[in-house]
This record gives C-alpha cells, sequence and structure tokens, in this order.
C-alpha cells in the first residue's frame, strides 16, 4: 500500500491528489497540474534561476509503439545554443520537478536542453515504475531524441547526453547502441552498480526473482528510503514530498530485475565506452556504488575522460547537497560542456 506523505501547507483538496493512487497517466498528469505552481515556488537554489527570455515548450506525442510520451525543451531566446544536451532522468525522478531547475539554469548558460519521461514515469503513459525491458526503455529514448536531432537547427551543434543515477544507465547503454552518435556524455552518479546497502541478500534476490516471472508488476522488493539515502541537506530532502509524480512504492518486482541485470551488462562493458565523459559522484554515496564510476573511469577507452569526486556528498549531488557544492557541481559540468561544445566545422 502507497504510503501517503502530509505535505505542508498543502490544503485537504490537494492533499487527496497527491494521495490518488498514481499507477496511471491520467491521474498522475492531474496531480501535476495542481502542483505546478507549488513546486515552482519552492525554496530551493535551484528554482532561484531567473527564466525571462527562454522559450520553454511542453509537448506530448505518440511513439511507434503506441505510448504517449511527455517531453520538454528549454532554449536560449536570444542566441543560438552553444550545444544540445539530452538529459536521462533517475528511477525515482521525472523531467518535470528538479530537473526544471537543472535545465534553467542550463539554458541560461547558452545551453539547449531536451528531456523526457519514459514509458511508465513522469506524465508519460504506461505503468507507473513498471519497466518490462531496459533494452526497450532505451529504445524509446533513442527514437524520440533521434528525431530532435534531425531538426535542422541543430545540424551544425554538437550533442550530448545527460544521465543521473538510472538515468546514467540510460545513457551508457544508449551510447552502447550508438557508438558514434553523441559527442559527450555528463554522468552524474551514474547507475553502474547498484550499492551493496541497497540491494536484498542473494536469498532474497534469488526468491525475488523466482517470483518475478509470476508476478512482475508486483511492488515486493524491499527497499530503503531513497531520499533519505539521497539527499544530505535535510531541508532540501524534506522537500522531495512535492514530487507527487515520482515513484515511491516499493520497486515492481520486474523493474528491480530489469534494473540489476543493466547494472551487470555495464559492469561488463565499461571497457567499450569510447566518447568524452565527466562523471560526477558524491565519495558518500549509498545508492550507487561510487567505486564502479572510478571503475568506469579506469576502464573507458575514451581519451578524454574526467572524474569528480566530491567528499562528504550523497547521491544527489544537483539536488540534495548545500547550495555552494550543488554550485561547485553544476558549475563543473558547465566548465566541461564549455570546452567541448564548440562548433562542428
Amino acid at each position: 500500500m502507497k504510503k501517503e506523505l502530509q505535505l505542508p501547507g498543502v490544503d485537504a483538496k490537494l492533499q487527496k491528489i497527491a494521495d490518488a493512487n498514481m499507477d496511471e497517466a491520467p491521474a498522475r498528469r492531474r496531480a501535476r497540474e495542481a502542483f505546478k505552481d507549488i513546486q515552482l515556488n519552492i525554496d530551493h537554489i535551484l528554482f532561484k534561476t531567473p527564466c525571462e527570455g527562454l522559450n520553454m515548450k511542453e509537448s506530448y506525442e505518440v511513439n511507434s509503439r503506441g505510448i504517449e510520451i511527455f517531453s520538454k525543451s528549454w532554449l536560449p531566446g536570444a542566441s543560438k545554443p552553444k550545444a544540445i544536451v539530452f538529459f536521462c532522468h533517475g528511477y525515482g525522478d521525472t523531467c518535470s520537478f528538479f530537473f526544471e531547475g537543472i535545465a534553467r539554469k542550463m539554458a541560461v548558460a547558452g545551453y539547449g536542453v531536451f528531456a523526457m519521461d519514459y514509458p511508465g514515469f513522469g506524465l508519460s503513459e504506461g505503468l507507473h515504475g513498471y519497466i518490462p525491458s531496459f533494452d526497450g526503455l532505451v529504445d524509446d529514448v533513442i527514437e524520440h531524441y533521434s528525431k530532435i536531432k534531425e531538426n535542422p537547427e541543430f545540424h551544425s551543434l554538437r550533442t550530448f547526453i545527460f544521465g543521473e543515477s538510472m538515468g546514467g544507465a540510460v545513457a551508457l547503454k544508449i551510447h552502447l547502441k550508438q557508438p558514434k552518435a553523441w559527442e559527450g556524455a555528463v554522468l552524474v552518479a551514474p547507475m553502474c552498480k547498484i550499492a551493496d546497502d541497497m540491494v536484498p541478500s542473494k536469498l532474497v534476490t534469488q526468491m525475488l526473482i523466482a517470483m518475478a516471472n509470476v508476478f512482475p508488476k508486483r511492488k515486493m522488493v524491499p527497499q530503503k528510503d531513497l531520499a533519505e539515502a539521497a539527499f544530505r541537506d535535510l531541508k532540501k530532502k524534506e522537500q522531495t514530498k512535492f514530487n507527487v509524480i515520482a515513484y515511491k512504492d516499493k520497486p515492481r518486482l520486474w523493474t528491480a530485475l530489469e534494473m540489476l541485470r543493466t547494472t551487470q551488462e555495464i559492469d561488463e562493458r565499461l571497457e567499450e565506452v569510447s566518447l568524452p565523459i565527466l562523471i560526477l559522484h558524491g565519495e558518500a554515496d549509498t545508492v550507487t556504488d561510487p567505486s564502479i564510476s572510478k571503475a568506469l573511469y579506469e576502464k573507458a577507452k575514451s581519451s578524454d575522460k574526467t572524474l569528480k569526486l566530491y567528499k562528504d556528498a550523497y547521491h544527489s549531488l544537483l539536488e540534495g547537497e548545500p547550495d555552494e557544492l550543488i554550485n561547485q557541481v553544476f558549475g563543473d559540468i558547465i566548465s566541461w560542456l564549455d570546452d567541448h561544445s564548440s562548433q562542428r566545422t
């Protein structure tokens, strides 16, 4: 049963919307519409960037599998973008909450930013938090972003993948499927391996694998509180409650199995990573294992690779750390993008 979270300063009518069953997209879309203005007025550094002059657009588009995908774009209004950044969100996230602030900051810094919710996440269609095939999810992302890259307006610009947490695994899988299609990747706490503290014991894992074949959609995988583990700043941790359409229940059996299989595959293919990469990870991260980010840096065959480790930092480097560290991490990302974003000749 879903654990209901009492939201501070929210009346009974809005609380009821937040507590609704979010299994299907219509309920999530109603909740997002009801909370949109509240979210943007949260006292968080990401929402303090002025957005006047930015061209922002939201859209829904049915993909080749018949699934309606939500996407959003942020473009500088007064000049041509330096480059285009394509975002891949994490498991407990969407592209319409904290990333709204990240995207605005990147657009103000001169970058065009595109983001989408995966099927079953955020405002896109699909059973909430259910990943029947991680490869299929990656193919959905490739299809959507490939169409945007075909826009003649962007042909002269470099394109980068930006993945956070599970989105880091999505970004790496995209690269492994399209080795020559991208000019670089920014990976924030990438899910190359789930930290041992977040994985059930071997006996429980074997039981869950057996059950996943019978009850693939069942919410049964034991898991620690993600916000507790991911956010070091206590005030910011409380603000995660306002991301009312993020998946917060126990992982569905097949979803957990797909994520486990994906991290095992990526761990075995680190040597194949060949594009320029910036890897950023908190040394105190207990959600995704920072030692695998070190292994990615060491094993990737790319000649252009950078690893940034942040002492005492948790998992959510851009959302859950003290303001000064968020600014430092964001500055490191923009600096790397600036260095890699000269126009194609």
